[in-house]
């Protein structure tokens, strides 16, 4: 037996034998009413020729995009790639979404990106022999060689964590903006005035910390620090960017910002290590709204995301689409709110 024959058939290949694109493949399985006929019927001779999906989709192309009572199991595995499997967050979402597939017969495989561009290249290409019933990613998307290879699947693409005007395939989302802006103008109506900012340098990183400095705008006021944090981000680097901070020299600051609670609180257990009074001396905030955020002493202020919501949103949407059907919304938009507590 060739390597050919043992490994699966990929859609590049049905692509190339009917002589059309990867993503005119993806579009006659998953909407074939889009495409014109003699490119389904080319494509449904290369797919019978190659063996490649012999799922629900194969079936709806070969009926025209009738179900068909008859129509082969397709894969159960839903893939789901968390930015940060160490944050609260995610896990709550992903188990939210799996609460949602499980009791139709789907299960959901997890992995971590870790806000790597690389392993989320590595990971996606992964995914033609995996040939996933769908994917999840809590974030978005960037690179457009990875945006097309996941419509190149023809599976459905759930992106969450961001609210971007083009996403993939469906989302489920919030915006990251408003969310450091809030922060912004809690510590402007607060009286602070030397203000830091803690957080990814790139993705929504940047997005937070745009509207963290139009917040602060609102009251004449501009961050004094930027410090840049990369990769998944916990405790250890909130302790480490709180020591940075204090070592900076010149007037103390007196409120900083955070872009995941974990870096906030991480930065708290050292400021008090220290011996400084939160909020006393210097306000906290952090933004999800992790349980530990609550449970702390003091509490921590942070931007609300509802995690649950989030993964069950996104799990009703998948199924709706597994099932052959189509949300009523392709993109939800997840509404945000700043909890305050008494770190600040």
């Amino acid at each position: 037996m060739t390597d050919s024959e043992k490994r699966p058939a990929r859609i590049d290949e049905v692509a190339r034998i009917a002589g059309v694109s990867p993503i005119t493949v993806s579009r006659a399985l998953r909407q074939p009413e889009k495409v014109a006929e003699d490119k389904r019927r080319r494509i449904q001779a290369a797919i019978e020729q190659t063996g490649y999906a012999p799922n629900q989709d194969a079936i709806r192309l070969r009926s025209g995009g009738r179900p068909a009572a008859t129509a082969a199991a397709a894969s159960t595995l839903v893939a789901a790639f968390v930015s940060n499997i160490a944050n609260p967050q995610f896990s709550r979402a992903v188990r939210a979404c799996a609460e949602v597939l499980e009791p139709a017969g789907y299960r959901l495989m997890t992995g971590e990106t870790a806000y790597s561009y690389a392993r989320e290249t590595a990971m996606i290409q992964s995914l033609r022999d995996l040939r996933p019933a769908a994917v999840l990613f809590t974030g978005v998307i960037e690179l457009e060689e990875n945006r097309e290879a996941l419509r190149s699947l023809g599976v459905p693409v759930m992106e969450t964590w961001a609210y971007p005007q083009d996403p993939i395939d469906m989302l489920v989302g919030f915006s990251n903006f408003d969310g450091g802006r809030l922060v912004g103008e809690h510590f402007g109506e607060r009286g602070h005035r030397r203000i830091a900012y803690v957080g990814r340098g790139g993705g929504r990183g940047v997005l937070r910390l745009q509207g963290f400095k139009e917040g602060l705008a609102k009251h004449g006021l501009r961050p004094a620090a930027e410090l840049s944090v990369e990769g998944p981000a916990g405790l250890a680097e909130g302790r480490r960017a709180m020591i940075a901070l204090l070592e900076q020299g010149g007037e103390p600051f007196d409120a900083a910002f955070f872009g995941n609670d974990l870096l906030a609180i991480g930065a708290l257990f050292e400021a008090r290590r220290r011996g400084l009074a939160v909020p006393g001396d210097l306000a906290v905030a952090g933004f999800g709204d992790i349980e530990l955020a609550e449970a702390l002493e003091p509490g921590l202020t942070t931007v609300r995301i509802d995690s649950d919501d989030i993964g069950r949103r996104a799990g009703r949407m998948l199924l709706t689409r597994l099932a052959g059907g189509t949300p009523e919304r392709g993109i939800e938009l997840v509404e945000l709110s700043l909890v305050v507590r008494a770190s600040g």
